[in-house]
């Protein structure tokens, strides 16, 4: 992994403004049901990552498009709000900007998500953007992040550190070239085959191009595999479970953050599940995030 840095990093996709009700079980058709809870937060996944990495200590900026709606203004406070760099949002006033109601069951532990698309992420030359890539220490891409990442003269050159939230299925994707790559073992099994172990299938996402790859397994806790070296499991972290909305998310923002500020990618992974696992005692993917320092050594309790 590239040395310790305290440039910024550059987060770069999504951001939705969510409504989420907590609920026992999912409603029936016709039916009026009582919330025990009630949220309006920030979500999407770069946007929640960059606020993961903001509690964490680190410099943070998002770019991504919103519209010049009600929704596009709360997602712009609250990401300020967190000290997070909005400079290089692009408020286009023929969009609506990304949107979603949220149903969170109790019962099952599971969420029903309704959402409005989020507008295609691009920018134009000469905008805010492609300052800050020149001197982010890291780029981030979601799944919406990608092509416009992808595209840039710098990650062809390989002068980018580019790391890749692999929880949703990207068009034209191609490991070549990225840092650290963090799908979830479901995925990489659906790339590579169901029938291969954890180590086996981190070693053919090495093989294919990812310098580092964090494969996320749930309660399962993760697969950590950097460069040359012997693919590692890191347990995951017991969570009290209000809602899992966003922890992925959040798990992103944590793991690049603690790989900025120099830990080992195992303590890193292990860091990455600590935050994520406090995300979940709060019904948005935000408010339980923990405020925290990240030092450079964490007892390590990992498994070849």
């Amino acid at each position: 992994m590239p040395q310790p840095s305290t440039g910024t990093l550059l987060f770069v996709g999504c951001a939705t403004l969510d409504s989420i009700a907590l609920v026992e079980d999912y409603p029936a058709a016709d039916s009026r049901t009582v919330a025990s809870d009630f949220a309006t937060a920030g979500g999407g996944p770069a946007a929640t990552a960059a606020v993961a990495a903001a509690r964490a200590g680190a410099n943070t900026a998002f770019a991504g498009v919103l519209g010049t709606d009600e929704e596009g203004d709360r997602i712009i406070a609250g990401l300020q709000a967190e000290g997070v760099d909005t400079s290089a949002v692009i408020r286009d006033p023929n969009v609506k900007t990304g949107a979603s109601v949220i149903v969170v069951s109790k019962a099952s532990e599971s969420r029903a998500i309704v959402t409005r698309p989020v507008p295609p992420v691009s920018f134009p030359a000469g905008c805010r953007f492609h300052e800050l890539v020149e001197s982010a220490a890291w780029v981030h891409v979601d799944h919406l992040g990608w092509n416009a990442v992808a595209s840039l003269p710098a990650f062809s050159a390989g002068s980018l550190n580019v790391s890749v939230d692999a929880g949703n299925p990207i068009a034209s994707f191609s490991l070549r070239g990225v840092a650290l790559y963090v799908p979830t073992i479901e995925r990489l099994s659906a790339e590579y085959g169901a029938g291969l172990s954890p180590e086996a299938l981190l070693r053919k996402a090495n093989d294919d191009g990812a310098s580092a790859v964090v494969a996320t397994a749930g309660s399962d806790g993760a697969w950590v595999k950097d460069g040359t070296a012997d693919p590692l499991h890191v347990p995951a972290t017991p969570a009290a479970i209000v809602s899992t909305l966003g922890a992925g998310d959040v798990y992103h923002g944590a793991l690049l953050a603690a790989v900025a500020a120099g830990l080992s990618l195992a303590d890193a992974a292990a860091f990455a599940g600590r935050t994520a696992s406090a995300s979940c005692e709060g019904l948005d993917g935000r408010s339980a995030i923990p405020h925290q320092t990240i030092t450079p050594v964490l007892t390590s309790n990992h498994t070849a």
